[in-house]
């Protein structure tokens, strides 16, 4: 198992109320895949220790990672990470974790769907894609509960130059003059914005554990093989 690294915290922005986006700096920092993730160490005056999972938000930069953490009301780690953690002070990464749910620049397309948070590990493989300047298209849905609740707004409204389509879906309130009624994904969103499984198509969902069991159904009922579709869920956990 990989050991714990001491990471300090060099860069900190809001993202989404209760959500915050941190930078760390890890000398030693082995490299990550889109879509892995990491576990976060904290330790307090006495040597309580708590720790907690989060996906990786970005690719591998040199010794820098990227994080962003939902607060959890009530939790152990998220609260302090998204609401007291200043610039300069260290927590303890280890990883990186996880092997199946990942994604490699490639030549072959790749259909994204993400609940709320499930975007995280997501926005690390559009972030990868665009990086890597890949022909191949990529497709992303993204469902939120409200507009003030999006990640990473400005990035995904940028076009990308084509090869990257970005679709909204807003489950409880929609800006005025938003075409899609409110509501939860369904199979005519996938006909609508992906059209029929293309050859070679990876999909990789990512979100709240009903959020994916639902999604995942609907993408099999829609003509993806079991195989292609592969799903990371998040859930209770104590924050």
């Amino acid at each position: 198992m990989a050991r714990w690294l001491a990471a300090e915290l060099v860069r900190a922005r809001p993202e989404a109320p209760g959500a915050r986006t941190l930078t760390l700096r890890i000398p030693g920092w082995p490299g990550h895949l889109p879509g892995q993730h990491v576990d976060v160490r904290l330790t307090a005056p006495d040597g309580y220790h708590a720790e907690r999972s989060y996906s990786l938000a970005a690719p591998a930069a040199g010794d820098l990672v990227q994080l962003t953490v939902q607060r959890v009301p009530g939790g152990e780690v998220s609260p302090y990470l998204v609401d007291t953690l200043p610039l300069g002070a260290f927590i303890e990464i280890r990883g990186p974790v996880g092997g199946w749910f990942v994604w490699e620049p490639s030549e072959s397309p790749v259909f994204l769907v993400g609940g709320g948070a499930g975007i995280v590990p997501l926005m690390a493989m559009v972030r990868a894609h665009r990086g890597a300047g890949c022909a191949a298209p990529l497709r992303l849905i993204y469902s939120v509960r409200e507009p003030g609740g999006r990640y990473y707004r400005d990035e995904l409204d940028q076009p990308g130059e084509g090869r990257t389509r970005v679709d909204l879906l807003y489950t409880r309130r929609a800006p005025a003059g938003f075409p899609r009624p409110v509501g939860r994904l369904t199979a005519a969103d996938l006909a609508d914005h992906t059209g029929p499984p293309s050859s070679g198509v990876t999909c990789y969902v990512c979100g709240p554990t009903g959020f994916v069991e639902a999604a995942a159904e609907l993408l099999v009922g829609a003509g993806y093989a079991p195989g292609v579709v592969r799903t990371e869920r998040f859930g209770p956990s104590g924050g």
